[in-house]
């Protein structure tokens, strides 16, 4: 299983999740995109999913801040209690052995940051 996991602001389009996408390596064999829950329903994502025909995996907030990330992000970890939405998302949707194959990307606007993580989804 390969997932893509997404972390972005309010005000993020579907061109910045797509740029944040492709900066982390692109939808090609994605299995499904996640991201925090109270996010899983906002449109761009929904498009973007639509998009890779793939299906939105919602992640809670307190699964996301037991994933230790690579990147750390200050702002995020006091939101979130993770370094990296996309990362922690990426990795728990994954799977409990999930690995890291592409780090966080972030979009030139920097709305939009985008991780992939490969695992066996058990």
């Amino acid at each position: 299983m390969k997932v893509a996991g997404l972390g972005f602001r309010k005000e993020v389009t579907l061109a910045s999740l797509r740029e944040a996408l492709l900066a982390a390596g692109g939808p090609e064999g994605l299995t499904a995109i996640a991201t925090v829950s109270d996010k899983a329903d906002a449109e761009p994502l929904l498009q973007l999913a639509r998009e890779c025909c793939v299906p939105i995996k919602a992640v809670p907030a307190d699964v996301l801040a037991s994933v230790d990330t690579l990147s750390q992000s200050k702002f995020v970890a006091e939101k979130f209690g993770t370094g990296s939405v996309a990362e922690a998302a990426a990795l728990a949707a994954a799977g409990p052995r999930a690995r890291l194959i592409a780090p966080r990307a972030v979009s030139q606007d920097r709305t939009a940051t985008a991780a992939i993580a490969e695992g066996d989804g058990a």
